[in-house]
């Protein structure tokens, strides 16, 4: 079963929708300003309320308390290297997708890997923030691409980087 909840960002950011087994958080997106929770919503499940904590933490500037437990399921051996390589990513800093691709291909003893192949990863990744994404930026800085839509990278780098 999958039970389905709701975060209440600060002004600015578009609200997050959190998934969970039940056990495990299995998705947490920006659910792009639907007005209503889904039905089925279970507050209480203890993932979700380690989440909201994270999440609390997170917002407030404060370094992020533990993570709640994470299941990546559907997610290929590649979009997981790719998404470990991501959670290595420090708070306010940024990587390229050409870093990651190049740091990938390295680990794998190849001389190239391709930086749209790590884009196309990224943009499956299940657990936005937890797995920060947003934290990978193209050539130059250039803020492209992200699932959770530029305005919300833009605010989230903007306050990693203590700007908001």
């Amino acid at each position: 079963m999958t039970y389905v909840g709701r975060y209440r960002t600060p002004a600015g950011y578009d609200d997050l929708l959190l998934t969970s087994d039940g056990v495990c958080l299995t998705g947490l997106r920006f659910d792009g300003g639907c007005a209503r929770t889904p039905a089925g919503c279970v507050r209480e499940l203890p993932v979700f309320a380690a989440a909201v904590r994270w999440l609390d933490e997170y917002f407030a500037g404060r370094p992020a308390a533990e993570a709640p437990p994470l299941c990546l399921q559907g997610v290929s051996p590649f979009c997981a290297q790719v998404l470990a390589v991501v959670r290595t990513i420090p708070y306010g800093q940024t990587r390229t997708y050409g870093e990651i691709a190049r740091q990938i291909a390295a680990a794998r003893g190849v001389p190239a890997m391709s930086a749209q192949a790590v884009g196309g990863a990224l943009g499956r990744n299940p657990v936005c923030l937890l797995i920060p994404c947003h934290r990978v930026v193209g050539r130059g800085g250039a803020l492209t691409g992200y699932a959770g839509g530029l305005k919300n990278k833009h605010l989230l780098l903007a306050h990693e980087r203590g700007g908001h």
